[in-house]
């Protein structure tokens, strides 16, 4: 019990990173959901996984459990939103020339016609971000973020 008032008491104090991380998160999906894809029908969740299906795609061949770890979501859930993602016209799967067992994420022309404007949003939601944070505030936010990811990831 004193453990608990004295974590409520010092959280009066100062901010609380979760609920902070929460709200930047959630600011962060709706520019990047308000800048993007918003007339295609696609939820914030697929509008997310297009967006990095797209980037991706560039560099060298994207499958399911790259989305399922980039977005620490379980295979269910990933199947679920490609299928639809598929269904609409955004991706098709393949069979990987390498591992018949690989279905390789292939973007449509539909998605492909967005790409560019998916660079953009990022360019400028990253900018938004960065205004007014000093280079040396931003490596140490970083290291800090990517050390509290690690910390919770550790408990999986």
């Amino acid at each position: 019990m004193e453990r608990e008032e004295a974590f409520l008491e010092g959280s009066s104090k100062r901010e609380d990173t979760g609920r902070l991380i929460h709200i930047v998160s959630h600011q962060l999906k709706r520019t990047i959901f308000l800048s993007s894809h918003q007339d295609s029908g696609l939820t914030s969740m697929q509008n997310r996984i297009l967006n990095f299906i797209l980037l991706h795609t560039l560099e060298k061949p994207l499958y399911q459990k790259d989305i399922e770890k980039e977005f620490n979501i379980r295979k269910s859930t990933a199947t679920e939103i490609l299928k639809l993602m598929e269904k609409n016209g955004f991706i098709c799967r393949e069979c990987s020339p390498k591992d018949a067992r690989l279905k390789e994420i292939i973007p449509t022309k539909k998605a492909l016609a967005m790409r560019q404007n998916v660079m953009e949003n990022i360019r400028v939601t990253e900018a938004k971000l960065r205004q007014g944070v000093s280079e040396e505030d931003y490596e140490t936010f970083m290291r800090v973020l990517k050390k509290m990811s690690d910390n919770l990831g550790a408990r999986e």
